[in-house]
């Protein structure tokens, strides 16, 4: 039964990026009057969101199970397309993202969870990590297929199409996740009824483990900052090619080329743990994002793109390797709170780099908020480096 969850969970994640409007989003929001600072807004308000439900869905995962989560989670996603499609002022996309920020909050912590849960229940969780990366993996060919097609999709039918058909997608990853199974989970102690009705409970057990153990808490940080560039890359690499003078028909290849780009390193990821330690993996990360973020701001054109596809191709290692480290220092009654911390981290990060970001990229240019970020990459490089330094010694 088991075996087969993990394949629904397959089945989902492919659907749930199998969407082309994410091929044109930037160009469609700018299309119903949505300028940059107004996109970073509504990212913040993404961000603030999850920032408010992280923790409690989270908990609310811990306490009545994965899987209630997953399924608002699914259906707050297929209801943000739809909404889309008829969205036309600031306070319209402010609403939808506020339902992505529940919806992802929903599924952050509950996801993987469920997933090592369904694991363990076969006793292989020690291939967490490789299953992530399969995972990460397919929902790259989904985003490859989609942005294969969404380009000419969008230049022969109009943007709106690409947003039916992502909005189909959702709905078929809803429904499968309607069938997957809870797994069943090993209590924390013997009191089963004490820890179901002390709420805080899982906050508190949650950040004991975090208090007690620094490298846990510096290993997140860092690699939420490489996520937190990450996150501006990804939404706004559309408007840089803009910038440089490329045509709307070549976004989805390149959107396709950054798909294929980030599948290696998912895949890599569970090797490269078996050969390095996990600081030693996010430091080399930090220093390549850094390199090539200043390298998109001196070369706008081919080495340029060239670069943004060499910092996704390092990025797609991360995740595995972080999300691996949180789960095997946890355990299953409060798995989905220990994430939704690290996610609520994340968030804090971004909402701090998106003010700055916004701000650059609309008075002076894209290119220039590139430049930001190489520099916010420069910074928690060396931080990291001395916190490496600081763990040898002691």
């Amino acid at each position: 039964m088991m075996v087969k969850n993990i394949n629904k969970l397959y089945l989902i994640i492919f659907f749930h990026n199998l969407i082309p409007a994410y091929v044109i989003e930037r160009l469609f929001w700018e299309q119903r009057g949505m300028s940059v600072l107004m996109v970073v807004l509504c990212e913040i308000i993404y961000a603030v969101t999850i920032v408010v439900f992280e923790i409690p869905t989270g908990v609310l995962a811990d306490k009545f199970g994965r899987k209630p989560l997953l399924v608002l989670g699914a259906f707050l996603s297929m209801l943000e397309f739809i909404m889309l499609l008829s969205a036309h002022h600031f306070w319209s996309f402010a609403l939808v993202v506020s339902l992505a920020g529940i919806s992802s909050a929903c599924t952050s912590g509950a996801w993987n969870a469920l997933l090592y849960d369904s694991l363990a229940a076969v006793q292989k969780q020690r291939f967490f990590e490789k299953i992530v990366g399969r995972m990460n993996s397919l929902d790259f060919v989904g985003s490859l297929i989609a942005a294969l097609s969404g380009g000419v999709l969008a230049k022969y039918y109009g943007f709106e199409f690409n947003y039916i058909l992502s909005a189909i997608s959702m709905f078929l990853a809803f429904v499968l996740t309607l069938l997957v199974k809870e797994p069943s989970r090993i209590s924390l102690n013997g009191d089963t009824q004490t820890i179901q009705e002390n709420f805080m409970f899982y906050i508190r057990k949650s950040f004991s483990i975090y208090k007690t153990n620094p490298k846990l808490v510096s290993i997140i940080t860092h690699a939420m900052a490489i996520g937190a560039c990450i996150t501006y890359l990804d939404e706004f690499w559309q408007l840089y090619l803009d910038e440089i003078g490329y045509s709307v028909l070549f976004f989805g290849v390149f959107s396709a080329l950054i798909s294929l780009a980030r599948i290696p390193g998912n895949l890599l990821a569970s090797y490269l743990r078996s050969y390095f330690i996990a600081e030693s993996i996010i430091l080399f990360i930090l220093g390549i994002t850094t390199v090539c973020f200043f390298m998109t701001v001196i070369f706008h054109g081919s080495i340029g793109l060239i670069m943004i596809l060499i910092i996704f191709l390092a990025s797609g290692v991360m995740d595995p390797i972080v999300i691996g480290y949180i789960h095997h220092h946890g355990n299953s009654e409060i798995r989905a709170t220990m994430e939704s911390i690290q996610s609520l981290i994340e968030s804090i990060i971004t909402f701090t780099v998106g003010i700055v970001f916004g701000m650059i990229s609309t008075n002076i240019s894209v290119i220039s908020g590139f430049f930001f970020l190489g520099v916010f990459s420069c910074l928690f490089y060396f931080f990291f480096l001395r916190k490496i330094r600081c763990f040898a010694k002691g």
